[in-house]
């Protein structure tokens, strides 16, 4: 009887045990709406579906490892055989995914490399480790081709993609990313799990992303001590046209996070908002704070690209706040890169701005006050 409760206990305790690893080695995803994985004997499947804004299509990855067959292999859009040696990306969102999982070495190609900021990928690009792969729009299929990478991720604004159809064609696998169609700052985030999937690297990646949701949790929950809610105004003029963030925007929501007042907050939408200049001034005029005024990096160059911005209460009390100053070494702006994989940091930034004795040890990582 003793023996036999030992060897009960024994295997519950190797079950439990077996439980954790398992918990641990699989991605549970909680704030992203754009895909799920799905475990199963020997593969993985990522579902996608929100491959481009307002497309109803549903795409269906599998991730094997290798000897393990598939049944129905037709079911799927791309099938890709894991752990992957070397992969080519098309978006600069996509390169910090790959550095905070340790495996940028194994990028080896991308389309127009000018726009990658980061100094540890742009080491690997000197010394000629990246391939240049032309423009997204026209991307070099024979030099991607002859590279013969083991995936490549995409990005689209519809399923129009030439390109990528020529790619399928020769047996490269082509997955598409739809990180960029989160308007949730930690379901952005999220993504960095849909890249961790390749490398069998899902411990890790939930490890990185506990940390920034904790991190970003707790400083919303900071932003809550502030004892007043300033008004913020956002986007520039284009031609005619006063374009800035929709009430349920990306960039909204890290400004509702802050405990501050986004002034067009109760607009509809996930884009961007396109308005006449009368209708700003009238609405802006005596917003306290300026937040991402295009791509102006001076308040000089801001009064010499309009007159009326000198009407705005924020312009006038030099509280104008931009993500223009953090550039590579070949112009790429370190925001549009880093950013979605960062929100806690932009969070902390903004909450800076905003009601910086809530966090007098911070300094701005992302924005900078406009001189």
């Amino acid at each position: 009887m003793f023996s036999l409760l030992l060897f009960i206990s024994c295997k519950k305790q190797q079950e439990t045990n077996n439980e954790e690893i398992n918990t641990n080695k699989n991605s549970k995803i909680e704030y992203a709406k754009g895909f799920d994985i799905s475990y199963q004997e020997g593969y993985k499947v990522i579902t996608l579906k929100n491959a481009w804004p307002g497309t109803e299509k549903v795409f269906k990855y599998a991730l094997i490892e290798e000897a393990t067959i598939l049944d129905f292999p037709e079911q799927y859009d791309a099938i890709v055989t894991i752990p992957i040696k070397n992969i080519v990306v098309t978006s600069t969102t996509h390169i910090p995914s790959l550095e905070m999982l340790a495996v940028d070495q194994t990028l080896i190609g991308f389309p127009n490399l000018d726009y990658i900021s980061s100094k540890k990928t742009r080491e690997r690009i000197n010394k000629g480790l990246i391939k240049e792969l032309g423009k997204n729009e026209d991307i070099n299929t024979e030099s991607l081709i002859e590279l013969s990478p083991d995936v490549v991720i995409g990005f689209a604004v519809d399923g129009n993609n030439k390109t990528f159809n020529t790619l399928k064609k020769t047996g490269i696998p082509v997955l598409y990313n739809g990180d960029w169609t989160e308007t949730s700052p930690l379901g952005k985030a999220e993504w960095i799990k849909f890249f961790a999937a390749f490398y069998n690297k899902e411990a890790l990646a939930n490890k990185l992303f506990s940390e920034i949701k904790t991190a970003y949790l707790n400083a919303k929950k900071l932003a809550l001590k502030a004892k007043n809610k300033p008004t913020v105004l956002s986007g520039a003029m284009y031609k005619d046209i006063w374009y800035l963030p929709q009430g349920k925007s990306w960039a909204a929501q890290f400004i509702a996070d802050a405990n501050g007042k986004y002034l067009w907050s109760d607009s509809k939408g996930t884009g961007s908002h396109s308005l006449n200049l009368e209708s700003v001034l009238e609405k802006g005029e005596h917003a306290q704070f300026w937040i991402g005024p295009s791509y102006y990096t001076t308040m000089k160059q801001l009064k010499e690209a309009h007159a009326i911005y000198k009407q705005f209460d924020a312009f006038k009390n030099d509280q104008v706040y931009s993500f223009t100053h953090k550039v590579g070494d070949t112009g790429g702006l370190l925001y549009f890169e880093l950013a979605p994989n960062r929100p806690d940091i932009i969070l902390k930034d903004i909450i800076k701005i905003l009601h910086p004795e809530l966090l007098p040890n911070h300094n701005l990582y992302f924005f900078d006050q406009l001189k």
